[in-house]
């Protein structure tokens, strides 16, 4: 499918048209949750690959063989893309579906559902960092520009798939309406081992220490990123060029442009005493 030039605008948030359509978007807003589904809702580039990762390994207790024969989008496709219509009829259950929509598109679907939805969050001075550097490899987003061109449009919430403050606020103020988890990337960074057992508890696939063991080894960062099921290296370089920086950078803190830090800062700590108001 072509269209890498199309930028498909729906409900005033703005998608690539390279793997949106009206009508799949449409799709996942009429889509029949079912409450054995897994379901991992993010913001781009806030380690959505990182959780899809960690649930195929719970799934399969541990045993990386899917992880190294199938790839993410498959296993764990996202639902407001084009193919996902098609690949949901033949998906076993309980199937794993991965979203970047946000609660606002997405919550009168999931509303209702005993679906368990983790929530991916990240620091937005890391998320706009690493989705620049996504934009200058992703041929099916426009071009960035500046850093600090990029930056306001972050911050303005005209950048595609929205606001990331609308989009964590919309999902994190759903936990006592939702069978909703929050894992933030931080604290899967800082302590994956005990990410995993949380994740596995909620979606109550207990594990035995060894499976957990395997399941931290197979999802660390220099795992995945020579894992070709995961990198994205198997995608053309015409959609996503990595010679311009791998899909999978650094996989931790990402260094500061000096123009984020003190703006970032202000803009994060009105977020949260909002958030807590």
């Amino acid at each position: 499918m072509a269209r890498l030039d199309v930028t498909e605008t729906f409900n005033g948030i703005l998608f690539p048209g390279h793997l949106h359509t009206q009508e799949s978007l449409q799709f996942a807003l009429t889509f029949l949750f079912q409450d054995r589904d897994i379901v991992i809702a993010s913001y781009p580039k806030s380690g959505t690959t990182w959780m899809q990762q960690i649930v195929t390994l719970i799934c399969s207790r541990g045993d990386p063989h899917v992880s190294h024969t199938v790839p993410n989008w498959t296993r764990a496709p996202w639902l407001e893309q084009y193919y996902s219509e098609a690949l949901m009829e033949s998906f076993i259950k309980p199937r794993v579906i991965t979203t970047h929509l946000p609660y606002q598109l997405l919550g009168s679907a999931v509303q209702g559902s005993k679906a368990k939805i983790i929530y991916v969050s990240r620091n937005p001075k890391d998320v706009v960092v690493s989705f620049y550097h996504f934009h200058k490899m992703a041929k099916f987003l426009p071009d960035p520009e500046s850093f600090s061109n990029f930056l306001y449009r972050f911050l303005e919430g005209s950048v595609h798939y929205g606001s990331w403050f609308d989009h964590v606020l919309g999902w994190t103020n759903q936990d006592a309406d939702l069978n909703l988890l929050h894992i933030s990337y931080e604290e899967m960074l800082l302590d994956p081992k005990g990410t995993i057992k949380k994740v596995s508890s909620f979606l109550q696939r207990p594990l035995l220490e060894d499976e957990v063991n395997s399941c931290v080894k197979h999802s660390t960062f220099s795992s995945m990123k020579h894992n070709q099921m995961i990198n994205y290296t198997l995608v053309s370089q015409e959609i996503m060029d990595q010679s311009k920086g791998p899909f999978m950078r650094k996989g931790g803190r990402k260094q500061r442009y000096s123009v984020v830090s003190d703006v970032f800062t202000a803009i994060f700590v009105k977020f949260v005493i909002f958030l807590f108001s």
